[in-house]
């Protein structure tokens, strides 16, 4: 591949360098046709029957979610024949409740075993003609450049949409169907190499959930469902007042950040990046007077949230020398207890549920030391709680791998994406 100007992409397949340049097409001559949805009021929809396909079908990923799909009846779908649609087929969607339209005008192809479907109103089923590759005008639909023209094209504010003749008036530049394909296949690859990762780690999220309500135990219990060889009594219950000692972090917000500087962890980050360990501090500020500092293996909670969800989870902070903003309420637990596990059990399970009760406030809600030291909590020998928050610790290294790779290929696509299209 080479960086070429005029109307070739930046980066080209190597037998593709010396070829023409590219043309400059409408869609109305790329679709053979364009088929429109059915009206479907709410009192349409059934417990069983014919699936519709869910009006968020379309996204990036190439490939359409049928997650939101709901159903409809046979005869309902054989009246509204016209609108069908089945797996293999390509569909639209010219409609968004988004003013920034984020997923309007994507291309999705509709994936699994062999079924019939009936599209609602405002998904439409494109048909190319057969000079045009699939897969190079999926791969397109996600471009930066297309991103433009649907967002210059779209109308309305509450419900964006693109009438039908605007959006096959609308030109692109492509090559031949030869480098098309060539194009196509090479983000259908990259668009699986993503789908294989993001299973990877959607179900390392499942594992580690499954053993979260295993290796504590259940309400009204003192023992978990699953536990480690060689442990078997059961767990104590304590106050936490009695198990640790608490403060609070002191100023700094997002106003104080410089590129440079020490470490610093603000509030915000524990429901923004939630992480059981927090090892690695990219957020930096310029030291004040009376600054709170970690001095290793202290476990935070945020002060305040947005809900009580937000701020009913506590990170341990593995290593000393790290600012501990405002809105922070610090746990200094005694030997008998873990950090990495007291951090757990906070976030997870009934201690979680306690703390959400306790949470005060409706626009902002606040959650004070004083409250923390209520907390009953259920542990076990120190040994145990040590092998449970490295059990965790590991998985979630991994998940935190998988996301950094999947991170890594989504912004290779990102970057191809803008350099293969002109």
């Amino acid at each position: 591949m080479m960086e070429q100007t005029n109307l070739v992409p930046k980066r080209r397949f190597k037998q593709f360098q010396n070829t023409q340049a590219w043309k400059q097409r409408k869609f109305n001559d790329l679709i053979q046709k364009l088929t429109g949805g059915a009206s479907i009021k709410p009192d349409d929809y059934q417990e069983s029957g014919v699936r519709t396909i869910p009006k968020g079908a379309v996204n990036s990923s190439g490939v359409a979610d049928l997650l939101g799909s709901k159903h409809i009846t046979y005869n309902f779908f054989e009246k509204n024949i016209s609108s069908k649609v089945s797996t293999g087929d390509l569909v639209t969607s010219l409609r968004d409740l988004v003013p920034t339209a984020p997923n309007m005008g994507r291309i999705v192809r509709i994936k699994g075993k062999k079924e019939d479907f009936l599209m609602p109103q405002g998904v439409y089923r494109i048909e190319l003609q057969n000079n045009v590759d699939e897969d190079f005008m999926i791969a397109f639909s996600n471009s930066d450049k297309y991103r433009e023209i649907i967002s210059a094209e779209k109308n309305g504010s509450t419900q964006v949409h693109l009438r039908n003749g605007e959006f096959l008036n609308i030109e692109i530049h492509t090559p031949n169907y030869e480098e098309q394909t060539k194009i196509g296949i090479f983000f259908k690859q990259l668009d699986s190499t993503i789908a294989l990762h993001q299973r990877k780690l959607e179900k390392t999220k499942a594992l580690k959930s499954a053993y979260l309500s295993e290796m504590f135990p259940s309400e009204g219990e003192r023992v978990p469902k699953r536990r480690f060889v060689g442990f078997t009594q059961a767990w104590e219950q304590r106050k936490l007042k009695d198990l640790a000692d608490f403060s609070k972090g002191n100023g700094y917000s997002k106003s104080d950040l410089t590129d440079e500087g020490k470490p610093v962890i603000l509030y915000g980050r524990l429901y923004t990046k939630y992480e059981t360990v927090i090892e690695f501090v990219d957020t930096f500020t310029i030291e004040k007077e009376n600054s709170v500092i970690s001095k290793g293996n202290e476990v935070i909670v945020p002060a305040s949230g947005e809900t009580s969800e937000d701020i009913s989870r506590a990170s341990a902070v593995s290593k000393p020398g790290i600012i501990l903003g405002g809105d922070l309420n610090i746990i200094r637990p005694s030997n008998e207890i873990d950090p990495v596990f007291l951090a757990l059990t906070i976030s997870n399970g009934k201690q979680q549920k306690e703390l959400s009760k306790r949470a005060q406030g409706k626009s902002v809600v606040h959650l004070h030391n004083s409250d923390l030291k209520e907390v009953n909590l259920l542990f076990p020998t120190k040994e145990e709680q040590t092998k449970i928050g490295e059990f965790f610790k590991q998985l979630d290294d991994t998940i935190a791998l998988y996301q950094r790779k999947l991170e890594k290929l989504q912004n290779i696509k990102k970057a191809y994406l803008n350099e293969m299209f002109v």
